[in-house]
């Protein structure tokens, strides 16, 4: 069966009894139909966040033949409370670019899905629209400010940063001319549209810690200069009032439920690849207020979701992780060792043996942060015995557990194993938490550390522009602020043609972009864009509904 066969045969619970397994009240619920509801920001508990236990789900770099990681959060959470934890899972919402393109949904997979998947894969509860509103709200006042002539604070138009969103993927819309049509439709310039997860404004709701900040991150938003070369803020435009009117209920998370009845809490979706790529502060606290442990992933791989949650959010916010867990599976590791993708299924120990430096590089780079790493192998049933054992001896030879987990075909019951491995790897105390960097460091060395680090590079270049771009952050001061680097998640390279454990590259950053509000500024590297294009055969082709209100197509 498809993941979306296997949904629809659940009976799902009414929300407020899996709102009642963490005591939550009715009370408490902003129900949104019988399955999904909000959840108000005053059940966040400081205290109760400092004793809940937070495991974070990380992968080697992505193939083609995918890792299964949110499934496997999923699962792990399952399996968790089979054994008798209180646990929630928190995720990211999935982006509509990714649901039609190429990528799917994000609600895992199996028996391993966050419930209901047709509502969450879609617009879910409108917070990505409130999301794109606010967004374009901000765009459409910098416009009408250039074309004031009364109320007009200067605005250089050729230095505008901002440009709109919008959740889909549309090449098309990468470059755009705005203002034509006559001096009434405002001043001709040249801009372009990101998508919504790529948005500042997505990166800001993830990172607020309640509405108050919220506002101060959205009046920080950096938008360009004015005509004598002053900073213009979006608090200069008297914006963050009305873009924080528009995202009220878009800062509360949304609580829905796994396949097996679990609590699972869902907000915010930031990309990892060109932000920081994990769910809300507000969200990750609220489930650790309401569970002991709490299972929760960091997109891509562990060079850029699990660098990005350590480094930003858990700075950020004062979370301390207390184990992370790295999926891999065998036909993953075969495709990085030189294995075409054709032939993944195939038996292929050599291919195994030499595409295990990808995996081992992905778990070094844990131990630069002191959290003790799980392996979970995500294990399939072409996978051979000759294969996995080649992956356990690695794991073994540098002390890392490593088990296989069957969460796609059997649910919490096939990660009871992982569910052990994981307590243990909390009970032990060995993880101390650090971050890579300190945040006052100047933004080259950063840059270099996490590219000398993390991705293995022997250097940095910045190019002209980049190095143009460092000055405009010096100046302005905001030189301390964290670094979101912006690199193809394929590679551990910015070269995403650069498979297993790429040796000998130089680190290209072209350009640095500034998100104040977010708190971070972001080097681009390579080729990385923000706004997705689709695939000459998109998903939403084999997408449709019937006269019934029936689904089908979604995966």
């Amino acid at each position: 069966m498809t993941d979306l066969d296997i949904a629809k045969k659940v009976e799902l619970r009414p929300i407020q009894e899996i709102a009642q397994q963490v005591n939550i009240t009715e009370e408490d619920l902003e129900l949104y139909g019988k399955y999904k509801a909000k959840l108000p920001l005053a059940l966040i508990d400081e205290e109760k966040v400092k004793n809940a236990k937070l495991i974070l789900v990380s992968a080697i770099s992505p193939t083609p033949a995918g890792e299964g990681k949110t499934t496997t959060s999923i699962g792990l959470t399952q399996g968790l409370n089979r054994i008798g934890k209180q646990t929630t899972v928190v995720l990211r919402e999935p982006s509509l670019g990714p649901v039609f393109g190429i990528k799917g949904g994000a609600t895992g997979g199996g028996h391993s899905q966050v419930l209901p998947m047709e509502d969450i894969n879609l617009h879910f509860t409108g917070d990505f629209s409130a999301i794109e509103k606010a967004h374009n709200l901000l765009s459409a006042l910098i416009d009408n400010n250039i074309q004031s002539k009364t109320k007009s604070i200067g605005i250089d138009p050729r230095t505008v940063l901002w440009k709109r969103v919008i959740d889909m993927n549309d090449r098309a819309l990468r470059t755009t001319i705005v203002g034509l049509g006559g001096t009434g439709n405002g001043i001709p310039r040249e801009t372009g549209f990101d998508i919504t997860a790529a948005s500042e404004i997505m990166a800001i709701l993830c990172l607020a810690k309640d509405r108050e900040d919220l506002k101060i991150r959205l009046g920080n938003i950096f938008i360009g200069f004015t005509l004598d070369r002053q900073a213009v803020y979006a608090r200069d435009l008297n914006a963050q009032g009305a873009m924080a009117a528009l995202l009220k209920d878009a800062i509360k998370p949304n609580l829905v439920q796994t396949i097996e009845g679990n609590p699972a809490i869902i907000h915010g979706g930031p990309f990892a690849n060109i932000a920081q790529g994990t769910n809300s502060v507000i969200a990750t606290k609220l489930g650790m207020s309401v569970s002991d442990y709490v299972v929760t992933e960091a997109g891509f791989g562990f060079d850029l979701g699990a660098e990005k949650f350590f480094d930003i959010k858990c700075q950020a916010a004062g979370l301390k992780p207390d184990a992370v867990v790295v999926v891999a599976t065998v036909r993953a590791i075969k495709y990085h060792g030189g294995a075409d993708l054709k032939t993944i299924t195939e038996p292929n120990p050599d291919a195994v043996s030499i595409g295990l430096a990808n995996l081992e590089k992905h778990l070094e780079n844990t131990r630069h942060f002191n959290v003790e790493p799980v392996v979970a192998i995500n294990r399939f049933t072409t996978d051979t015995d000759e294969e996995m054992d080649i992956i356990y001896k690695k794991c073994e030879s540098m002390g890392i557990k490593v088990v296989h987990s069957e969460v796609w075909a059997k649910g919490g019951e096939g990660a009871i194993d992982l569910a052990k491995a994981v307590v243990e790897a909390v009970d032990s105390g060995k993880s101390d938490f650090k971050p890579l960097y300190q945040w006052d460091w100047s933004v080259e060395e950063k840059v270099r550390t996490i590219a000398t680090k993390i991705y293995g590079a022997d250097g940095v270049e910045f190019m002209p522009k980049a190095k143009k771009a460092l000055k405009r952050i010096e100046k302005l001061g905001l030189s301390k602020l964290p670094v979101c680097i912006a690199k193809t998640q394929k590679s551990l390279s910015d070269n995403d043609k650069l498979l297993g454990r790429p040796t000998g590259f130089t680190l290209t950053v072209r350009d640095i972009e500034i998100a104040a509000g977010a708190g971070f500024v972001v080097p681009i590297t390579g080729a990385i864009m923000r706004m997705p294009g689709l695939p000459a055969t998109p998903a939403s082709e084999k997408i449709d509904i019937d006269n019934d209100g029936n689904i089908t197509g979604l995966f």
